[in-house]
């Protein structure tokens, strides 16, 4: 057996079931997103062996894109999880044959629910079509399996339908990067787009100042004391007036031959690049990685204030 066309064959039958599928979409899936966009209840799915699996992932997805659902394991809801569901819930029921005896026992609890019935099925004469109120029909011919028994194409199909009516829900619903970030908040995506500076920036005590008139002694002591190795050069109203780092001390060395006499306007430098609490962590972060000379760090400012400073080292540890 030639091992690489074995596997084109069973991707060839897949994007096969999906052309089929794609030549028989039609109204039914509009009225279902339509139905989903109106629903007040609860979105239910559920699905009984392999298509149980792709239920629970549809569920997952429309769930982190913003259309609440949950899964329902069909043999657990017929002995006692179908308490589950209320009355105008809308349920949709995923199964190729749609005549799983686990599926088709639901369908009597269900319409005493009043609840709304969205089959997935490639058979549109079964017991589950006949009694759904809106059917996703995933024409199969074949199975990518050799026997043709294993479910492959078919449950490719129900899984690109469920991944097709989440994304549409989703530019229904106009749900934003930020939304997603904010169902993902452990996620790299929901530091991203959740931090800003005010959240990752050190204040306070941490934050250490001098005024311009600062003797160097006491500039020294100041940096000394912090954990950046810098301090931030302000006037009387705290307005930010320079930026004294480890690099400008160096440079200082240099340059003056008795720094006992330097005050803090002598060493700082007067023009540093900043940011401001409002502006999200991300942007800071590019902002320093992206500069044609390193920046390690950054004044934050509000209304000309100093009144935090952010490091690369706070953003890449952030997770940033």
């Amino acid at each position: 057996m030639d091992i690489l066309t074995a596997i084109k064959e069973v991707v060839s039958l897949e994007i096969k079931a999906l052309e089929d599928l794609l030549k028989t979409l039609d109204e039914s899936f509009v009225k279902a997103i339509e139905l989903i966009v109106l629903n007040e209840n609860k979105l239910i799915l559920s699905g009984m062996g392999k298509s149980g699996h792709i239920a629970s992932k549809i569920a997952a997805t429309l769930t982190s894109t913003g259309t609440g659902a949950v899964f329902l394991h069909p043999s657990e809801a017929l002995h006692g999880d179908l308490g589950i569901v209320n009355q105008g819930d809308i349920v949709i029921l995923l199964g190729k044959s749609g005549e799983s005896d686990e599926i088709v026992g639901l369908i009597p609890s269900l319409k005493k629910l009043n609840c709304k019935i969205i089959s997935i099925t490639a058979n549109p004469e079964s017991t589950l079509a006949k009694h759904s109120d809106i059917v996703l029909y995933t024409p199969i011919f074949k199975e990518a399996c050799a026997l043709n028994l294993a479910p492959t194409c078919s449950t490719t199909a129900a899984m690109v339908v469920g991944d097709a009516l989440a994304v549409t829900l989703m530019k229904i619903k106009n749900f934003k990067a930020n939304d997603f970030a904010l169902y993902h908040p452990a996620g790299r995506l929901g530091k991203r787009l959740l931090y800003k500076v005010s959240d990752l920036m050190k204040s306070g005590e941490e934050n250490p100042m001098v005024y311009e008139d600062t003797p160097f002694n006491q500039v020294l002591e100041k940096i000394s004391k912090g954990r950046m190795n810098s301090v931030s050069v302000v006037d009387q109203e705290g307005l930010l007036k320079g930026l004294i780092t480890g690099f400008d001390l160096r440079k200082a060395f240099q340059r003056h031959d008795d720094l006992k006499n330097c005050f803090a306007r002598d060493i700082m430098f007067p023009d540093p690049i900043t940011t401001s609490p409002e502006v999200y962590a991300i942007e800071t972060y590019e902002l320093m990685k992206n500069s044609q000379k390193p920046i390690n760090l950054l004044p934050v400012l509000e209304d000309g204030k100093a009144v935090g400073m952010i490091t690369l080292q706070d953003l890449i540890r952030a997770g940033l």
